[in-house]
């Protein structure tokens, strides 16, 4: 399957109707108190960049983006794959372009906050894989029951 990855403006239809599904999917896995999700107009900041996935027809099928919260530290938000094209490394490419935006911006780490292991097996194998380690709370996240945390250091890469 041929997959395109492109920085997009959430503001498009196709993006946003990830997003519903995207928060769909989340709502029943934990209280929504501990649910920290961006609306697609706060992704749409001067602080996000969102990265659409589409297929060889155009249409929206992954998406994740950068948040950047300091001169050296930026979040991975709202990463999401479609459900009919699960297993076939739409994450990973996502995340690849996030992490490598990073670099470029010069950042020293990226983190991300998402849901406990039980319930997201998946999207924890992703990030392991892709060489995110996992950490406690970080910025003003609770520590709870439903919510796990990871971070990525990116100076070295620049530099090994």
């Amino acid at each position: 399957m041929a997959v395109s990855i492109a920085i997009e403006t959430p503001l498009q239809d196709d993006v946003r109707g990830l997003i519903d599904k995207l928060n769909a999917y989340l709502l029943p896995l934990s209280p929504p108190e501990f649910q920290f999700k961006l609306t697609v107009e706060q992704m749409a900041g001067a602080d996000t960049s969102v990265f659409v996935a589409r297929d060889e027809t155009g249409r929206a099928i992954g998406c994740g983006a950068l948040r950047v919260h300091s001169a050296g530290m930026g979040e991975v938000k709202r990463m999401f794959t479609d459900p009919e094209v699960r297993g076939k490394r739409v994450g990973s490419a996502l995340l690849e372009a996030i992490v490598g935006l990073a670099q470029e911006r010069g950042l020293d780490v990226l983190m991300l906050e998402t849901g406990a292991a039980a319930d997201m097996p998946e999207a924890h194998r992703l990030y392991t894989r892709s060489g995110f380690v996992a950490r406690g709370p970080f910025l003003d996240y609770p520590d709870s029951q439903w919510s796990a945390f990871f971070e990525k250091p990116l100076r070295q890469e620049q530099t090994a």
